[in-house]
Formats: structure tokens, C-alpha cells, sequence
């Protein structure tokens, strides 16, 4: 399981791009999604903070945060843009930060209320996907669309952990890899 810093050291351009479809409007926003207890999805709007540090998370008592609590796997996906159809998603797996000095610090960073039952969660990443489609203003209804530009990065580390020996890889991460160069491996379609 890489940190997002691992991550961002590896591939920069493709974090840089994430970070800023994630953090467009000011702070962070984005859909999480998690895993309920039953295994089904669970989908909630989050304000994620991404520093040089890594990709962190502060949860409020919730659904949510017992879904991640209980089972730290987590999807991120950014909020749709304005004036495009780009995404930027994270998966990977969420655990507490528990360094009270780093909380205090992502607390005043992140804007987190003192007076709120919250939790701060990092994430790190096993998959990340940033797709460029271009201006949505230039395509009118009905009209084909040139596929879009995807960049894909996979945590080693996450492939080997999910057993893909045995033919099945985790939970977001594609079968199919092929490494063309950096630490992880890469796919991109154009």
C-alpha cells in the first residue's frame, strides 16, 4: 500500500492532476465510497486534504466512518467539473492517523472544527485514474466523442497483496498491467 506522497513521487504529473480536480473549488471535494457491513457500497460526499504528506480524510461519527473503521477499503472520486467531463479517481485502503502532533497540524490545514466528533483518516493508494476528455462545451448532444485520455497507476505492493496469483486482482484494480516504467505499473488510452 503506497502513501499518496509514495505515489506522487512516482508519478507526479498524474498526482498533480488528481490533486487539482479534487481540490478545483477551493478545498477538497469529492465522493467516498465505502464498504457497509452487509458488503454493499455506501456513497458520501467528503472534503478530502491532500498534502506533500499524503491524502487524508476527516470523518465525522457516520455510516461512514464505522464502514471505514470496520473495513478501511475506500473508493475517492472527484466532484464533476464545470467546464469538462475529467475525473480523478483513488482506491486503496483507509487507516487512522493517530500521531496527535500530524492530526493538529492536518486539523489547521484542513480547517477541521475542534468542537466536532470527528477522525482523521489516511488513505493510501493502490489505484489511480485521472481521465481527460477535454471541453464538454464543444461536444453537442448526439455527436460521437473522441475517447478520452486515461492515465492509470497501480501500486505493486496492492497487486501482489490481492492475491493475483490466484487470477483475481483487488477490488478497483484492473487485471491487466503493464509497466512502462516508474514504481508502479502504468496504462494509458488515448
Amino acid at each position: 500500500m503506497a502513501s499518496w506522497s509514495e505515489f506522487a513521487a512516482d508519478e507526479p504529473r498524474l498526482a498533480d492532476g488528481i490533486r487539482h480536480l479534487m481540490q478545483q473549488y477551493g478545498p477538497g471535494f469529492g465522493y467516498l465510497a465505502t464498504v457497509r457491513a452487509d458488503g454493499g457500497p455506501r456513497v458520501h460526499p467528503v472534503s478530502p486534504v491532500i498534502t506533500d504528506e499524503g491524502l487524508f480524510c476527516f470523518v465525522v461519527d457516520s455510516p461512514k466512518r464505522r464502514d471505514l473503521e470496520r473495513d478501511g477499503r475506500y473508493a475517492l472520486h472527484s466532484f464533476p467539473p464545470e467546464d469538462s467531463d475529467d475525473e480523478a479517481y483513488v482506491a486503496g485502503h483507509a487507516r487512522p492517523v493517530t500521531d496527535q502532533a500530524r492530526v493538529a497540524r492536518l486539523a489547521e490545514i484542513g480547517r477541521a472544527a475542534p468542537q466536532v466528533d470527528w477522525r482523521l483518516f489516511e488513505f493510501t493508494v493502490d489505484v489511480a485514474m485521472l481521465a481527460r476528455r477535454g471541453d464538454a462545451g464543444t461536444v453537442r448532444p448526439g455527436e460521437a466523442t473522441d475517447r478520452p485520455a486515461v492515465q492509470v497507476w497501480l501500486d505493486p505492493g496492492a497487486a501482489d497483496a490481492a492475491g493475483t496469483a490466484s487470477g483475481g486482482g483487488a477490488v478497483g484494480v484492473p487485471d491487466r498491467r503493464s509497466a512502462l516504467g516508474g514504481r508502479g505499473a502504468h496504462r494509458a488510452a488515448a
